[in-house]
């Protein structure tokens, strides 16, 4: 099975029409266009997931505003969880699940018949803002690291083919949730991935 967009070349940069931060405040925050290929026989469904693999580990580091070395310790932040998509499913059209930033949190778009769209982790993220961004984050939203931070992020979208037509997830799912009720029911993975940084 493979996987690529037309938003942003594999690899390389992801422009800010696709993320949620940019250099002077909001970028465009649209969800990329994905389109994918051999597909395995037997496959019932698709599960999405975008995930951030460079988020720092250091909240009091990132409020700080003082830099953050590359070498800081790093761990997963997943900015989108798509489950149920159709077997016949072949591609998301750019903006499909998010065309702007949403403050207070986000409902979860439809999207491809089926298909159910998770909490991502900016629902964490926000939840303790005064600012207005608190709420439940449903959907895409895209890259926003810290401005201060030395490292490139890498964005991982990564599609799975699945033996069941429907994952027995409650209306409110995470990344995590998903990981463990699909796990025994992968046929395929496929993958691509772009780059992010707001640092000078």
């Amino acid at each position: 099975m493979q996987i690529h967009s037309n938003s942003f070349a594999h690899g390389q940069p992801i422009p800010a029409e696709f993320a949620l931060g940019a250099p002077d405040g909001f970028g465009g925050n649209r969800s990329p266009h994905l389109a994918w290929t051999d597909v395995p026989e037997g496959a019932r469904s698709f599960a999405l997931l975008c995930i951030d693999t460079d988020a720092p580990t250091d909240a009091a580091l990132v409020a700080s505003g003082q830099d953050i070395p590359v070498a800081h310790p790093r761990g997963d932040f997943v900015h989108w969880v798509v489950i149920d998509l159709p077997a016949d499913a072949r591609e998301i059209p750019a903006g499909a699940s998010s065309d702007g930033v949403n403050k207070g949190g986000k409902a979860a778009a439809p999207l491809l018949g089926s298909a159910r769209q998770g909490l991502n982790d900016y629902t964490g993220w926000f939840a303790e803002d005064e600012g207005g961004m608190r709420g439940d984050y449903f959907g895409y939203d895209g890259p926003y690291p810290p401005p201060q931070d030395l490292r490139t992020h890498r964005y991982f979208f990564r599609l799975f083919a699945l033996d069941v037509a429907k994952l027995d997830l409650p209306e409110r799912f995470t990344a995590a949730e998903v990981f463990s009720t699909m796990h025994g029911h992968v046929l395929a993975e496929a993958s691509t991935w772009g780059s992010y940084s707001l640092h000078p």
